[in-house]
């Protein structure tokens, strides 16, 4: 299963920090993970000692690539390890994620720092991993004593615990930003020109003297005040001309009801149970509505 957004004609960014998940509990959030690490183009998972093994076949392998959503080929390509001091042997400098403070005397940061630091490292050709802890307990203290620094996230201290997928999530994002910027990934489309002041008021007469037929302006003594307030409304939307026409023609059709051919379209629909079909060709109009 693929989402919206996922198109496979286009490159693909990888590279980036290795994604080690420490015994994981779930084959589904080892896809979930992968995912994550898609979206911001992450490619090296490295999966250590995981509860379940990694399934090559059967249900548990299905959850897994449901849940990968489309990045199926992070999946294929995850290395499996016994240890982490195996995962992380050619690595310059390692990670570890956690919620609680372990008394270590390790360096915190938040993903921003901790991101941008994995670039200028990787820049120079040094190799860097993120170690995410299982599921359940988080990664243990004799793990992240063999990390060189923690990375936690500013969240409600009250609630502190997050999905790893997550976790993985949100430190694939400050890489992204730190390796790619924080630019949309498409421009705002282009609108028509703004409409010139001439159509803009020429619409504010057409449309001021529908409502004035219309019995809008009431009590007559606040009219004044009532049309400053719509073309100061109409003014803040800064209409291209193609709005301008646009509305022009929907208060013109709401002004004057629908055109002939709705009308006749209507009129000729099949009669109702009982109804005689004379009964509807004598609802014909004779003539043809001027335009």
């Amino acid at each position: 299963m693929t989402g919206a957004g996922t198109d496979k004609t286009r490159p693909a960014i990888e590279g980036g920090p290795a994604v080690i998940l420490v015994r994981p509990q779930l084959a589904v959030n080892i896809g979930m993970c992968a995912r994550a690490m898609a979206n911001f183009g992450l490619s090296d998972l490295r999966l250590v000692n995981p509860r379940d093994g990694w399934p090559r076949t059967g249900a548990l392998r299905k959850g897994a690539y449901a849940a990968a959503a489309g990045a199926v080929h992070l999946l294929e390509s995850a290395k499996l390890y016994d240890t982490l001091e195996e995962a992380i042997a050619d690595l310059n400098y390692v990670w570890a994620t956690t919620a609680r403070e372990r008394g270590q005397g390790k360096r915190v940061e938040g993903p921003v720092v901790a991101m941008a630091e994995t670039k200028a490292l990787m820049d120079t050709g040094g190799r860097a991993g993120i170690l995410f802890g299982a599921e359940r307990t988080g990664l243990d203290s004799d793990e992240i004593a063999i990390a060189d620094s923690i990375i936690t996230f500013p969240v409600n201290p009250a609630y502190a615990s997050l999905n790893l997928a997550q976790a993985v999530l949100l430190c694939g994002y400050e890489w992204f930003r730190a390796a790619h910027g924080d630019g949309p990934r498409f421009a705002t489309p282009e609108r028509s020109v703004p409409a010139p002041r001439e159509m803009v008021v020429a619409f504010f007469d057409f449309f001021e003297s529908k409502l004035d037929e219309n019995g809008f302006f009431r009590p007559a003594n606040k009219k004044p005040n009532m049309q400053r307030n719509l073309r100061n409304m109409i003014h803040r939307m800064e209409l291209t001309e193609q709005d301008v026409r646009t509305l022009w023609g929907a208060v013109v059709r709401l002004s004057e009801g629908p055109r002939l051919e709705a009308k006749t379209r209507r009129r000729t629909k099949a009669p109702a149970a009982g109804e005689a079909a004379a009964d509807v060709a004598a609802s014909e109009p004779e003539t043809a509505e001027k335009g």
